[in-house]
C-alpha cells in the first residue's frame, strides 16, 4: 500500500474574521497545520480548530511565523537576529501545546509559515535559528519542510525528524522553490489539474517546475493552502485522485512509524 499525508494550514481567521472552511477541510486532510496567534489565528480560534482536528482524527502541528496578522505573515522582515527568531517561535509552539493539552492532544509537528520559511529556504542563519527552536522545545515533533532547501540541509545535520512536502496548489520555479505569488500562474486553482499533478508528483517521485523541469524528490506529504478560494475543491479532489490511483491517506505521524 502506497501512503502519502495531505496538510493544511489552518486556523487563520482572526476574531470575527474567517479565513478558510476549516470545519470542512478537517474532514479531507490527515495533518492541520494550526496558526499560533502572530500571523494569524487567536487562543479561541486556535482552541476550536484543536477541537475540530482531535474529533476528526487528524494530526495537529504548530504552523508560526512573524507578527503579522497585518500582512498575513507574507511580508519579510529583516531586522530580526537569530536569538529572537528562535524565541518568537517557541513562544508560538508552546501557546499551541498548552492550549492542546487543555483538549486532552498532542501536537505532532511543525511547519514554518509564509515569507519566514521563504526567506530561510535560502538562510543559512534563520534555517538555524528555526531548526534549533525544534531540537530545543520538543526535538520529537516531525519538522515538516519544502525540498532543496537551506532549512533541509541544516534540519538533517541536527538530526531532526524530517517530513518533505510539496504543494498541490503552487507553482514551482528551476531551483526547486516555490514560485512567487506575484508571478503568473505562481498559485494554481483548477482542481482537476491540480489532483493530476499531485498524482504525478508521487507517482513519480518528482516535481515539474514552471518550466518543465524534472526535480527528484521523496514526498511525505502534499499542502492545500487554506486561503486558496478553491482549497476545499482542490483538496477534495486530490483525495479522491490520489485513493482511485491506490494510495491510501494517513496522517504523517502514522507514515513517519
Amino acid at each position: 500500500m502506497k501512503h502519502v499525508d495531505i496538510n493544511a494550514d489552518m486556523g487563520e481567521g482572526y476574531g470575527h474574521y474567517t479565513i478558510g472552511d476549516d470545519s470542512a477541510l478537517l474532514q479531507i486532510v490527515s495533518s492541520a497545520n494550526i496558526a499560533c496567534g502572530f500571523h494569524a489565528g487567536d487562543p479561541i480560534i486556535m482552541s476550536r480548530t484543536i477541537e475540530l482536528a482531535k474529533a476528526q482524527n487528524v494530526d495537529i502541528g504548530a504552523h508560526p511565523g512573524f507578527p503579522d496578522i497585518h500582512g498575513f505573515g507574507r511580508r519579510r522582515f529583516v531586522d530580526f537576529n537569530e536569538q529572537e527568531i528562535k524565541s518568537m517561535l517557541a513562544y508560538q509552539v508552546g501557546a499551541i501545546k498548552a492550549i492542546a493539552s487543555m483538549h486532552g492532544a498532542k501536537v505532532s509537528h511543525f511547519k514554518v509559515h509564509g515569507a519566514l520559511a521563504n526567506m530561510a529556504a535560502n538562510d543559512e542563519i534563520l534555517s538555524r535559528a528555526i531548526v534549533d527552536c525544534v531540537k530545543e522545545v520538543d526535538k520529537n515533533l516531525l519538522f515538516v519542510i519544502p525540498p532543496f532547501s537551506v532549512t533541509e540541509k541544516v534540519a538533517e545535520k541536527a538530526g531532526l525528524n524530517i517530513a518533505r512536502e510539496v504543494f498541490a496548489d503552487r507553482a514551482y520555479g528551476d531551483n526547486g522553490y516555490l514560485l512567487p505569488r506575484r508571478e503568473k500562474g505562481a498559485v494554481i486553482h483548477d482542481t482537476d489539474y491540480a489532483a493530476k499533478r499531485v498524482l504525478q508528483m508521487v507517482e513519480e517521485g518528482q516535481i515539474e517546475t514552471i518550466n518543465g523541469k524534472k526535480l527528484k524528490v521523496s514526498i511525505d506529504s502534499i499542502c492545500v493552502h487554506g486561503d486558496n478560494p478553491e482549497s476545499l475543491n482542490i483538496a477534495k479532489q486530490v483525495k479522491m485522485t490520489l485513493e482511485k490511483n491506490g494510495w491510501k491517506i494517513k496522517p504523517l505521524s502514522l507514515i513517519s512509524e
